[in-house]
């Protein structure tokens, strides 16, 4: 049965004034989404010297979270209809707490083993939000997508910004300005106490008629959307980890490297408001990934060919492509999907492969520096990663539904 405009229009207002502690939630969520992951990029080159990590080494700090991402992606869902989303949530913030507090001991094991923890943290709320804007938001998922990846993106932006002026100027070190995130988490978690309250009445709702729906994993277009998200995913964590050395080869102080860092996730934030409340009234999305495609091509070949004129500019244009592709990955989520049952069993399943496939990007682009003694050859095999974006996002761009 068909739903009229004005119908749709007057349950999403209410589901926007009724859910306003939901919508607060989510946005504070999604400010610890990415700041415990970007704070660390401009302090590569200082938790190296004081550990003595070789460049591969030090990728594992962006890698290891992708892992744990393609790791626990798959059983979200599982947890959220064992606990109930909220609680799920909740949980997951309490561990992202954990985590942050042992990766700013002064200790390699402890620097690892608390990366660890906050990728299996950080992998619930990735799956379990954009099931929750399908359940709470059916008829306003473009615009909730918008509000929590702006808020993402924002946060995380000023961490990169942040990191090193925290580190030295004001005295932390590399640990106390990683460290200084933790508060933020425990905020965020004292406002979601009272939501995890009401998981136990939401967890059955996601099971019904679990029983009867097909595998995706045998469905073409949640193939496109995974490969989507892995390759968008394995474009921001490389430059998230590389992109501030990159910068310092082209002459930059690391100050400026971190700030760079932070301008390219700046960029984002008006295509990450923009692009999903857009591709959300279009039949299907294939302008939007064919511009994100000259965008990114635009951007990686002027950091390719060097000089420091336009070195802002190719950052702008890369982080608008790259904003550009998170958001489209994210609204695929939503509008690929019939429910939020489906919802959360395709962002597990795509973020479980997708992030397996981005944990490569860290390392191999570190090693692949090692070894050429050089920025350009990683720069080119980025440009190959956004061809494959380009296939994906065309595919994923279908007007149906898994």
């Amino acid at each position: 049965m068909s739903v009229s405009s004005e119908t749709k229009s007057m349950i999403a207002k209410k589901s926007l004034s009724v859910g306003w502690p939901i919508i607060l939630g989510i946005v504070l969520i999604a400010l610890t989404m990415r700041s415990p992951l970007t704070s660390v990029g401009p302090l590569v080159g200082s938790i190296r010297e004081s550990l003595g990590l070789s460049n591969a080494a030090a990728g594992l700090l962006t890698t290891l979270p992708l892992l744990a991402f393609a790791l626990l992606s798959p059983f979200a869902p599982i947890l959220a209809r064992r606990f109930g989303v909220e609680r799920t949530l909740l949980y997951a913030l309490i561990l992202l707490m954990a985590g942050i507090a042992i990766r700013s001991m002064t200790a390699t094991a402890s620097l690892f083993i608390g990366t660890a923890l906050i990728g299996l943290a950080i992998a619930a709320c990735n799956v379990l939000i954009p099931s929750l804007v399908k359940r709470d938001f059916a008829h306003q998922v473009g615009l909730m997508t918008g509000v929590y990846s702006v808020s993402m993106n924002l946060c995380g932006a000023i961490a990169s910004g942040m990191s090193i002026p925290l580190a030295r100027n004001l005295g932390f070190g590399w640990n106390g300005a990683l460290a200084i995130w933790g508060i933020l988490v425990l905020l965020v978690a004292l406002f979601w106490l009272p939501q995890a309250r009401t998981s136990r009445a939401s967890a059955g709702t996601a099971t019904s008629g679990a029983s009867k729906r097909r595998s995706l994993w045998r469905s073409p277009l949640a193939w496109m959307v995974t490969i989507f998200m892995g390759t968008q995913s394995l474009l921001f964590y490389v430059l998230i980890a590389w992109l501030p050395e990159i910068m310092t080869s082209r002459g930059l102080d690391e100050d400026s490297g971190g700030w760079m860092l932070s301008l390219f996730q700046i960029a984002a934030l008006p295509v990450a408001f923009i692009v999903p409340i857009v591709a959300g009234r279009m039949k299907n999305q294939r302008l939007l990934v064919i511009i994100m495609t000259v965008l990114l091509f635009v951007s990686l070949g002027g950091l390719y060919f060097g000089g420091n004129a336009f070195i802002s500019l190719w950052t702008v244009l890369l982080g608008i492509g790259g904003g550009c592709a998170f958001s489209l990955a994210m609204i695929f989520l939503s509008l690929r999907t019939k429910d939020a049952f489906d919802s959360a069993s395709l962002s597990g399943m795509s973020q479980s492969v997708g992030y397996l496939l981005a944990a490569t990007g860290p390392i191999l682009f570190g090693l692949l520096h090692d070894i050429t003694a050089s920025w350009n050859p990683p720069l080119l095999l980025l440009l190959g990663v956004s061809t494959l974006l380009l296939l994906a996002g065309l595919g994923a761009s279908r007007n149906r539904t898994v």
